[in-house]
């Protein structure tokens, strides 16, 4: 006798939801469809979809915590898959959420180092999608700082608030029980281990010790981060959190694990209101800039730019203000928007111009200088075609840029092969090209190869030249 399956349960749950929502079964399945594709996802669900969940079919894989998520957004208030009468599921995607509270900020942070320093081989295949920079993006410039963000029995985060303020309604305060009590030198301690890395990542590339990096956020950081700490050393843990996970982002990028490091900067910037540190976030969205150049998606490069521009308004020192106008003309450049690359271009030298030795500038903004500005106009000016005027910038960053800088010279010396080519000038342009590519033989990172790669394509209409001929030998020859 075969056995009958179960019945199934009408999910009220959900149906009471979609009514107050004022959702049709078609909206609310284009909703999950379109937050899918925000975190990288082809669902194509439809209204028989809907139909079948309300009848109560369970969803698979991330589907219920993405519709929980789409009510939240609707409703204002935070939904979680069992309030919708749904399985609970943590998404394997997840990472492109802006946290609510300073709390869960901790935990979706401390969840994406945790599977990266894992065999979690999936997170480096995920997709970056273009998508997933709306929302963060838009929260992060229309968000305010956290009220509180102390945690434990640390006197300063337990003071009576000041009068008038009673009536606020106050965060949440992160409660996972005691920890450790946060120093100023465990804080230390961070930032020189950031600097370390970051070392190690300009000379040899993002794949030397990116690891190794993941696995210090996941037993050093998030034990801070659930320790005891008051209002003004918690900022500052957060401040230091939001620099080590930037960088973690950016070594995943230099490896081209594009949808991780996404999320990884998408992550950073969360920490970084956390800490009501407002310039470094517009950096963190420079960086998430930086990346949809590099692929190609030069229009949210130059919304990211703007939005880090009017986040940060016109407080930050000059240097801060020029490396965010730069990072603007490069997506203008790669949209071949000639004007207003130049504009950004020369917005963004004025300030550096202005800029002045006694000037206080954040640490992360202390290497746009002279040498990486003149690297900008390189870039700009090749995308645009103007090889004069990129060889002319790009032979000033070579002599004037630090050798520490290996990675950005590479980067440098192939846009100068570049223009001598746009410039027909063939034979210094595979010598250039030559040496690029032993350097990133001896480098892990996958955009140094994808430099001499692209060279390399725009060599192929002189493939029968002598000096491409030898060009081919003396790369052969390297492996």
């Amino acid at each position: 006798m075969t056995e009958r399956p179960a019945q199934r349960v009408p999910n009220r749950q959900l149906a009471a939801l979609i009514a107050e929502a004022g959702f049709s079964n078609a909206g609310l399945a284009r909703r999950v469809d379109q937050l899918g594709l925000e975190h990288g996802l082809d669902l194509r669900y439809d209204k028989t979809s809907v139909t079948r969940w309300l009848r109560g079919q369970q969803p698979r894989g991330t589907t219920p915590a993405l519709i929980a998520e789409v009510f939240t957004r609707r409703l204002g208030r935070r939904l979680s898959a069992q309030d919708l009468g749904l399985d609970a599921c943590a998404p394997v995607y997840a990472g492109l959420e802006f946290a609510a509270t300073p709390e869960e900020a901790v935990d979706i942070a401390s969840g994406l180092w945790r599977k990266d320093s894992g065999s979690h081989a999936e997170l480096r295949k995920i997709a970056f999608t273009p998508a997933g920079l709306v929302v963060p993006s838009r929260d992060w410039l229309i968000g305010r700082a956290d009220e509180r963000v102390g945690r434990g029995a640390d006197p300063a985060a337990s003071r009576v608030p000041p009068q008038g303020r009673a009536s606020v309604p106050r965060q949440r305060q992160i409660d996972r029980g005691p920890g450790q009590r946060v120093t100023g030198g465990d804080i230390a301690a961070l930032r020189s281990v950031s600097e370390l890395f970051r070392t190690l990542d300009h000379a040899y590339g993002g794949g030397h010790a990116r690891q190794a990096l993941v696995r210090y956020l996941e037993h050093e950081a998030e034990p801070m981060l659930r320790g005891t700490y008051g209002e003004t050393t918690g900022r500052r843990l957060f401040s230091a959190a939001a620099d080590l996970t930037r960088l973690a982002g950016w070594t995943s990028y230099d490896i081209a694990a594009h949808g991780l490091a996404q999320r990884y900067f998408v992550q950073a910037l969360r920490l970084a209101q956390a800490a009501g540190d407002r310039p470094y976030g517009s950096y963190v969205l420079v960086t998430m800039s930086r990346q949809a150049v590099y692929l190609g998606h030069g229009r949210e490069a130059v919304q990211l730019a703007r939005v880090a521009q009017q986040g940060v308004g016109s407080g930050p020192p000059p240097v801060v203000q020029a490396l965010l106008h730069a990072a603007e003309a490069r997506g203008h450049a790669v949209l071949g928007e000639v004007r207003a690359a130049t504009a950004s271009l020369v917005r963004a030298e004025r300030a550096l111009g202005a800029a002045r030795p006694g000037d206080d500038v954040p640490h992360w903004a202390r290497a746009f200088d002279e040498a990486q500005l003149a690297d900008e106009f390189g870039h700009c000016h090749r995308d645009l075609q103007q090889y004069r005027a990129s060889a002319q910038h790009a032979e000033r960053s070579l002599q004037l840029r630090a050798p520490g800088f290996a990675r950005s010279r590479l980067f440098c010396r192939v846009v100068l092969a570049t223009a001598r080519l746009g410039l027909g000038e063939l034979d210094q342009a595979c010598a250039l090209g030559a040496e690029a590519a032993q350097q990133a033989m001896e480098m892990r990172s996958v955009r140094a190869v994808e430099y001499v790669r692209d060279f390399e394509r725009r060599l192929e209409p002189y493939r029968d030249a002598s000096a491409v001929r030898t060009y081919r030998d003396r790369v052969s020859a390297l492996s």
